[in-house]
């Protein structure tokens, strides 16, 4: 990343605006600083064990990137918060080849939702780290990625990730930053 861009990194991990202004003493904020920003929705979908929803702000390119993340023991209920994204990071453990059909499946719906046809989808394998993950190209084989990349409506990207270790960082935030200039 090049300086002054409005991503923020610490440790190689991402930064949200309140740990940056709590950090930073307030400064920014007190002075009411803050940029004008252009505001733009990202889904985070984590296909998993995960339950809940978080929410975190993202500056990038003076646009603010608003990221819900959602459990994937919520899938029932994401169409429910397809309606104002841009943009969608659907996330798989690539540590564990047992949720290989079931994900694949829930991919495919996120896939040809409606509300989605539009959006960029970037496509996290999580977990690298850990020594009983499968590569990509074995997740690529899996969920016949060729075949649902060619299909789909919308731009997909394909990254393997270590959200622990930071491995995959630097090409998610680029993605990022290219999928908040539409």
């Amino acid at each position: 990343m090049k300086q002054g861009e409005n991503c923020f990194l610490k440790s190689r991990f991402l930064v949200s605006e309140e740990e940056l202004n709590r950090k930073r003493g307030n400064k920014r904020k007190r002075r009411g600083q803050l940029p004008a920003v252009e505001q733009k929705w990202i889904l985070s979908l984590s296909f998993g064990k995960k339950v809940g929803t978080n929410l975190t702000d993202l500056f990038v390119q003076r646009k603010k990137l608003i990221v819900r993340e959602l459990g994937g023991c919520m899938g029932p209920i994401w169409p429910s918060y397809y309606a104002d994204c841009s943009s969608v990071m659907f996330v798989i453990d690539a540590s564990n080849p047992t949720q290989v059909s079931a994900s694949c499946v829930q991919l495919l719906s996120v896939l040809s939702a409606e509300p989605l046809l539009t959006a960029s989808v970037l496509i996290l394998f999580n977990k690298i780290d850990l020594p009983c993950y499968m590569s990509i190209v074995e997740m690529k084989s899996l969920f016949r990625m060729n075949n649902i990349i060619a299909c789909a409506k919308q731009p997909v990207t394909v990254l393997e990730i270590s959200a622990r270790e930071g491995t995959g960082l630097p090409q998610v935030l680029q993605w990022l930053h290219s999928s908040c200039k539409g």
